[in-house]
């Protein structure tokens, strides 16, 4: 069983579950079958594998609410050998899986290309022994993580001090998994059902080479990957344009790729006169009025870039190679060859950043709606979240994001610039997840049901303050480089010195 905690629509919107279930589907010793929370099997029928893939930290306690559907138990120390070895992967699981690891049995560490694969042929070996020759096993696969043969060591004032093997045959540490291969991701089903219906997407680039020091896109998926044209990129769209009109290409950068020109120039023959194409978040400085041009033809309305904050200071902070002039180039191109819309996403509560940047923020888009009028202009704005394995993974969320979300509201919508703020209170509750171990898992288990509930975490986090670190230590604290993480175990694309050196760099820039 091969869950997503979403609805069908979303889920099979997200590529990285349709390439795993693809994957998974693809073998002669499987029988997958999908789960949604609108739909799947029922209950009663028996599973040997129950895997969720993660992308999103607020998705996780979802996880429970499939678990008890099924009738699986939630904890991992409750199952039995007639219970299904419950495993789990995406960017969430491999950032930090702590806050979830009781839950899980196995957590793949990495890209699915190797993982999978490897996984699976360990299982089959062991088949039919007991579960915890099963866990045993797969725990000598290079990328497989599994929480059960591991336990936090603290210290008599509640800090982390390590988590260590309880098996001296288990390894101390364990290793994100990267896929090296010419070719990336592309969807497998085309659905009019999906969340972007009837989309053919392909992955363009995977990773990014900018590094902004806030991205787990960037950090956690070095390095940056690249398919070739003719083998890669070519071979995957031809495969989907033959049962839909509709490509997206994604990726965190997909306008870096260095044949990116070539494949809008292939993408521009007759036959594709009729196909839709959309991009996702491109590097502002690639815009060009022939980009914008080649995107306008082929149905696209907009474009988006991301420029995090309007405050050249705080830019170079978190190492956002983009100046203001080039930001407005990027606008004015936009409108020149022909889009109608230009969306900016920026972050609010980034480390050292004062009201002033924020004023600068909103001047900024003032300036470019008068630069280029007729261009409609949107900025998705969200609080900083500190995440694992990223230079500023050590920094709290600021109070003052709050505020500085109003004070943009108050300083743009009157003047017609659509502001789309993600909910301060929704990214405090992120950070929860994204910043804790194992301490938390109670919680996760307290809220199941009701985790769309703000005051429901607040209240369960209150109620079982005794086992907990303080709440403001975990959200808002700035941690010392020293202090050991409850990722700590989990090797990164970097080692930690280099992540704490990009952090002063940052912090002193």
């Amino acid at each position: 069983m091969l869950a997503f905690p979403s609805t069908y629509s979303v889920g099979i919107t997200s590529l990285g579950y349709q390439v795993v279930w693809a994957s998974l589907a693809g073998r002669n010793d499987l029988d997958v079958r999908r789960l949604f929370t609108d739909q799947g099997d029922p209950p009663h029928r028996h599973c040997d594998l129950f895997g969720l893939s993660l992308s999103w930290e607020l998705d996780g306690p979802v996880l429970l609410d499939l678990l008890e559907q099924q009738r699986i138990p939630l904890w991992s120390t409750e199952r039995g050998d007639d219970d299904p070895i419950v495993f789990g992967g995406g960017p969430v699981l491999t950032a930090n899986p702590e806050p979830l690891a009781p839950f899980f049995d196995v957590v793949l560490l990495g890209d699915g290309e190797l993982l999978l694969p490897a996984f699976i042929d360990a299982l089959q070996e062991v088949r039919g022994e007991p579960r915890q020759q099963q866990l045993k096993r797969l725990a000598q696969v290079e990328g497989i993580y599994v929480p059960g043969l591991y336990a936090p060591r603290y210290d008599a004032s509640g800090q982390l001090q390590a988590i260590e093997p309880i098996d001296s045959a288990v390894p101390a540490r364990i290793s994100k998994q990267t896929w090296r291969g010419n070719t990336l991701s592309h969807s497998t089903v085309i659905t009019p059902e999906a969340a972007w219906p009837s989309i053919h997407m392909v992955e363009v680039v995977r990773s990014c080479p900018e590094l902004c020091r806030f991205c787990l896109a960037s950090y956690l998926t070095l390095p940056f990957r690249t398919p070739s044209l003719d083998d890669g990129l070519i071979p995957a769209v031809e495969k989907g344009l033959g049962a839909t009109k509709r490509l997206g290409l994604l990726g965190a950068s997909v306008t870096q790729h260095p044949q990116f020109n070539e494949l809008l120039q292939w993408l521009s023959q007759p036959q594709f006169d009729d196909t839709r194409i959309s991009v996702s978040s491109v590097r502002a400085t690639t815009v060009t009025p022939q980009l914008s041009a080649s995107l306008a033809s082929r149905g696209s309305k907009s474009i988006t870039i991301a420029i995090e904050s309007g405050s050249e200071r705080l830019r170079q902070v978190v190492n956002k190679k983009l100046s203001e002039s080039e930001i407005h180039a990027a606008a004015r191109y936009a409108k020149e060859g022909g889009l109608s819309a230009l969306k900016l996403y920026g972050m609010a509560g980034l480390p050292s950043e004062t009201d002033d940047d924020i004023e600068a923020t909103a001047s900024l888009l003032l300036a470019l709606k008068k630069a280029t009028p007729g261009l409609r202009l949107s900025l998705g704005v969200s609080s900083f979240v500190p995440k694992a394995h990223t230079p500023f993974q050590w920094q709290g969320v600021r109070p003052e994001a709050e505020k500085r979300l109003k004070l943009l509201a108050k300083r743009l919508k009157p003047k017609g610039i659509d502001l789309r703020p993600e909910s301060y209170g929704w990214s405090v509750i992120q950070t929860l997840l994204s910043r804790s171990d194992r301490r938390l898992a109670p919680v996760i288990a307290a809220v199941r049901g009701k985790s769309d509930s703000q005051g429901s975490w607040k209240r369960a986090y209150k109620e079982l303050k005794g086992d907990l670190p303080p709440w403001d230590e975990v959200v808002h604290g700035c941690w010392s480089s020293d202090r050991v993480l409850p990722w700590e175990h989990l090797d990164g694309p970097l080692p930690k010195t280099t992540l704490a050196k990009h952090q002063a760099e940052a912090l002193t820039a």
